[in-house]
């Protein structure tokens, strides 16, 4: 009978999402050009709002042809 909510479920991974992103912005710090390409491709498959992420960190300019 028990479990967890459809709601606690998007709210654990709202907070994940958020973690990572996190961790993403520590890293461009340091991140090379290809480093950066892989972080816009994950953001890409993390979240549907990508778009404003990929332009806010500055890696829109690094799109795969």
């Amino acid at each position: 009978m028990g479990g967890i909510s459809n709601r606690m479920k998007e709210v654990k991974r709202r907070r994940h999402r958020r973690q990572k992103l996190v961790k993403f912005q520590s890293k461009l710090k340091k991140a090379t050009t290809s480093e950066k390409l892989v972080m816009a491709d994950k953001l890409r498959k993390m979240t549907a709002g990508c778009d404003g992420l990929i332009a806010r960190m500055g890696l829109e300019d690094r799109k795969r042809n």
